[in-house]
């Protein structure tokens, strides 16, 4: 139970601060999503080096990678886990195997979004 206390806590405390990121610099450029974009390569930065320091130096427990990697860069943004899923993916498996991952995940994901918002306006 402690453990999805500390995802819960980590997952909003990264969702309160992607809002005001992105509320404060997505409206800088009308055809960039400035922070959008820089939520998603902070959060990919903070996840690398929270799994690093994690596997490689065991300097943090696995309760702070829970509350850190999982929780605050889960809620932060959930593309640092796709890019460090894909990473993975890259590192013990094959070209073909990262390469549908990435492109079925983006490609659908676009698609899910056109079928959500045809259906809702299809109601």
């Amino acid at each position: 139970m402690k453990q999805f206390l500390l995802v819960f806590l980590g997952g909003g405390l990264g969702s309160i601060l992607r809002y005001w990121i992105s509320k404060n610099l997505n409206s800088y450029y009308s055809n960039f999503y400035l922070g959008t974009f820089l939520v998603n390569i902070i959060g990919c930065l903070l996840i690398g080096i929270l799994i690093g320091l994690s596997l490689k130096h065991n300097y943090i427990t696995q309760n702070q990678t829970l509350l850190l990697a999982t929780g605050f860069c889960g809620g932060f943004t959930t593309f640092s886990t796709f890019a460090l899923e894909s990473n993975i993916l890259l590192k013990e498996s094959s070209i073909l195997y990262t390469s549908l991952y990435l492109g079925l995940s983006v490609a659908l994901g676009i698609l899910a979004i056109s079928f959500g918002l045809w259906v809702c306006k299809m109601l």
